[in-house]
């Protein structure tokens, strides 16, 4: 068992390093997440990153067959509670654990799929691929975050979803350069990439500030574990929000639009004050 246990906290440590090579925002807010809470967060976010990854960047290999082999791998990994990827192994373990199920995971690679098949979405399309791809993120996590109380999972499930739903839109703006110049995608239905202008880029905020408001609530009841970790990724993304929102139209689709490392440390720091201070 010792041994079993050593290639479990390897696995982990390969989430925790994708994690941190990947996204420096997410990264800070994993650390103030109780001891506990960090390496099943890690292994959430190794399995989503590694799932985008196959749809986003390997332009030169079988991307379909890739995603649906990744797809069968994962439902074996669940089954067997074992597996030699890295990646699945660790995430497979969360599952088992905290009850995330198909119900999650099924919509999640489903939006993996519609970047394959889609580079307009209408308002369906749009709401799906919300939902798969940021939604249900914040779902799992959630269901991490609650540890097997289902009640508590209900009550905050529609918050965490309009958190999911607010940093996938404010993804959409910050990357529309990149989602069109290299993979043909305008996420945002009716809208065209050559002639966004203020207006439209308005509304899509006002929608964006919506979500927000909605999400703070629920970022409010978290169990205490939770709280400054996801209340420093929702102050993160309210900053980036501010930056997107003080630049124009034009400026977004021509330029990515972030929040320098600088910044981010400032924020975590900020965060924990108010945390402690519950100044939220």
């Amino acid at each position: 068992m010792l041994h079993m246990k050593l290639y479990d906290d390897t696995c982990n440590e390969c989430s925790e390093l994708i994690t941190k090579r990947y996204s420096t925002s997410f990264s800070l807010g994993i650390r103030v997440f109780a001891k506990e809470l960090r390496a099943p967060i890690y292994a959430v976010y190794g399995f989503v990153r590694f799932a985008d990854e196959i749809v986003d960047t390997f332009h030169n290999y079988p991307k379909e067959e890739l995603l649906n082999k990744f797809r069968a791998d994962t439902y074996q990994a669940m089954e067997e509670g074992i597996s030699l990827n890295p990646v699945l192994h660790a995430f497979q373990r969360v599952c088992r654990e905290y009850g995330i199920g198909r119900d999650l995971i099924d919509p999640f690679l489903d939006s993996m799929a519609m970047d394959l098949d889609y580079s307009l979405y209408n308002d369906s399309l749009y709401k799906t691929y919300i939902y798969g791809s940021a939604e249900v993120v914040g779902l799992m996590c959630l269901k991490v975050f609650c540890k097997g109380d289902d009640k508590e999972y209900e009550r905050l499930k529609p918050y965490a979803c309009s958190l999911g739903s607010a940093f996938q839109k404010i993804n959409f703006l910050r990357d529309m350069k990149s989602d069109f110049q290299e993979r043909g995608r305008v996420y945002f239905p009716g809208v065209d990439y050559k002639s966004f202008d203020n207006m439209t880029k308005a509304e899509i905020e006002a929608d964006i500030k919506a979500d927000f408001d909605h999400a703070y609530i629920g970022i409010t009841q978290l169990p205490k574990s939770a709280r400054l970790g996801v209340y420093l990724a929702y102050v993160y993304y309210t900053k980036l929000f501010a930056k997107i929102k003080n630049a124009s139209a034009s400026l977004v689709v021509e330029e990515r639009i972030r929040v320098n490392d600088g910044r981010k440390i400032y924020l975590l720091c900020s965060s924990a004050v108010r945390h402690q201070m519950n100044w939220y």
